[in-house]
C-alpha cells in the first residue's frame, strides 16, 4: 500500500462520497520520514478551502509551542499531520463537529503502518487523545496534559492551540510553565535525529 492508493481508496470510499463529487480532497500531510506526528480533530473550513493546515492563529501558536519556524514546521520530512478525520465535518452549536465515526479506525491505522518507527506523536485536544490513549486517557483533558509524562515516550498530548483556549490556558499557569519546555525539549531531539524520549 502506498500513499497514493490510500489516498485514491479515501476518495473512492462512500463514506466520503459528498466531498469527492464537491471536488474536496482529503487533507493531511503525510511523509514516511516525518520526525514528529501531530493527530489532531479534523480540518476546519479555512484549512480545507485554503490546503494548509495551521495557517492561522492557532497555527503560530502551536510553533511557538513547539519552538519551530513556519518553514521548518511544513517541511515534510519534519511533520506529519494525521487529523482523526481528513475533511472538515462541518458546524455545531458550538464550533466545529467533530471528527465522523469510523473514519480514523479505517484510514489512520493504514497511514500508520507506513512509518517505519513511530515518531514523537505530538496528541492536539481531547477527541485524539481519547482516541489514540483509549482507557489510559485520563477523565479529563486537563488532567491527560498534567499527567503527559504517563504517556512518554510515544505520545505528548497538549490542549488546543486555538484562541478560545485562552481561558483554559490563564487558569491553567502550569502548562506554559512546565509542560512546555518538556514539549520544545522533545521536539528539539526529535529534529535532531536523536530518541524522542532522550
Amino acid at each position: 500500500m502506498t500513499v497514493q492508493t490510500l489516498d485514491a481508496a479515501i476518495q473512492a470510499d462512500a463514506q466520503n462520497a459528498d466531498y469527492t463529487a464537491r471536488g474536496i480532497a482529503p487533507l493531511y500531510a503525510f511523509d514516511s520520514r516525518a520526525k514528529l506526528l501531530i493527530i489532531g480533530q479534523a480540518p476546519g473550513q479555512q484549512a480545507q478551502d485554503k490546503r494548509l493546515y495551521f495557517d492561522d492563529p492557532s497555527g503560530d501558536r502551536l510553533r511557538e509551542w513547539l519552538g519551530m519556524d513556519r518553514a521548518s514546521f511544513y517541511q515534510p520530512d519534519n511533520v506529519s499531520i494525521l487529523p482523526l478525520d481528513f475533511y472538515f465535518p462541518g458546524k455545531g452549536k458550538s464550533g466545529d463537529l467533530p471528527p465522523r465515526k469510523g473514519f480514523a479506525d479505517k484510514w489512520l491505522p493504514q497511514f500508520l503502518a507506513l512509518m517505519p518507527r513511530q515518531p514523537l506523536t505530538i496528541l492536539v485536544g481531547s477527541y485524539a487523545q481519547k482516541y489514540m490513549l483509549g482507557k489510559t486517557a485520563q477523565h479529563t483533558l486537563t488532567a491527560t496534559v498534567q499527567h503527559y509524562a504517563d504517556y512518554l515516550p510515544q505520545y505528548f498530548p497538549i490542549v488546543h492551540p486555538s484562541p478560545r483556549n485562552n481561558i483554559w490556558l490563564a487558569k491553567n499557569a502550569w502548562f506554559e510553565q512546565s509542560v512546555l519546555p518538556e514539549l520544545q525539549r522533545r521536539v528539539r531531539t526529535a529534529l535532531d535525529g536523536g530518541q524522542s524520549h532522550g
